[in-house]
């Protein structure tokens, strides 16, 4: 199968959580995606989601999780966590890299403090240590469309406020039949149980707790979770690295260029680098 593509699923007790695998490494490189994950999961979607990490396959086998399967209403970030550890315990995941992304970062968050076994590196991208008032009421913005099932108003006010002006005078021009596809089949009911556990998300007193290296990376026009979310995470994390796109937002980790390899020479380092208090770019 090209670049090795795998579709699966793992048990964790109480239900089980879909992921996709691809690459031929040795080492595993854990991705954990964001709030978009309660719209569309990654089941099924190896060979659709693979092509951007070539450059990992060859050192990583790279797996992309998304929460569990079937969500129950009440589900907090710790709780995700927890599952998560359960999944990579069974599928031998022990020391593994780990990414997470927006709402995937504070997932990781928890998963290095309570389960710092697992997490070998650890990468904190567009992510905050708590809900600030920003993510508060973009989120409550977001909660209320998709309770009034206005998905095209949701996607486009989701890109207005992820994307840079730049990307954003292109992306406009599919706004007509953006709202077309990607409707999911649940009411939103997994998209709000998501953001619900966003909302109560607060691992600011323990980020001491993570020892292992880490590298933060924000955008500096972030408009959901703010900048100064990734210099709170650098300084309450020692040792940490911080950089930061300086004309990019909440989605610089789709629209640089360079954020892959960012990553990947990152994992890659041999003695973790000194903290760092970011370039701008």
């Amino acid at each position: 199968m090209l670049w090795n593509a795998k579709n699966g699923q793992a048990d964790v007790g109480n239900g089980t959580m879909s992921y996709v695998s691809f690459g031929r490494g040795a080492r595993p490189f854990v991705i954990l995606p964001g709030l978009s994950d309660g719209l569309a999961t990654v089941k099924g979607k190896a060979q659709m989601l693979a092509g951007p990490y070539r450059r990992f396959f060859d050192q990583y086998t790279v797996y992309m999780f998304s929460r569990r399967d079937d969500l129950p209403e009440e589900y907090s970030i710790r709780e995700m966590a927890a599952d998560q550890a359960i999944a990579m315990r069974r599928l031998g995941l022990e020391g593994a890299a780990v990414m997470g992304v927006s709402e995937g970062g504070m997932i990781a968050q928890y998963l290095a403090i309570d389960h710092p076994d697992l997490v070998s590196r650890l990468v904190l991208a567009v992510t905050a240590p708590r809900a600030e008032d920003l993510t508060k009421e973009r989120l409550a913005c977001w909660m209320k469309l998709a309770q009034e099932g206005k998905h095209k108003a949701l996607m486009i006010d989701t890109a207005e406020n992820s994307y840079s002006p730049a990307y954003l005078r292109k992306f406009r021009t599919s706004y007509a039949v953006i709202g077309l596809i990607g409707k999911p089949s649940d009411r939103y009911r997994r998209f709000l149980t998501n953001a619900r556990a966003i909302l109560s998300f607060d691992a600011s007193e323990e980020l001491k707790k993570i020892t292992c290296p880490v590298l933060i990376i924000g955008g500096a026009d972030d408009k959901i979770v703010g900048i100064e979310a990734s210099h709170e995470l650098q300084r309450q994390i020692a040792g940490s690295e911080l950089f930061v796109y300086g004309k990019l937002g909440h989605a610089a980790y789709e629209e640089a260029k360079d954020f892959n390899k960012r990553v990947f020479d990152f994992l890659e380092k041999t003695i973790p680098a000194a903290a760092d208090q970011g370039e701008k770019v």
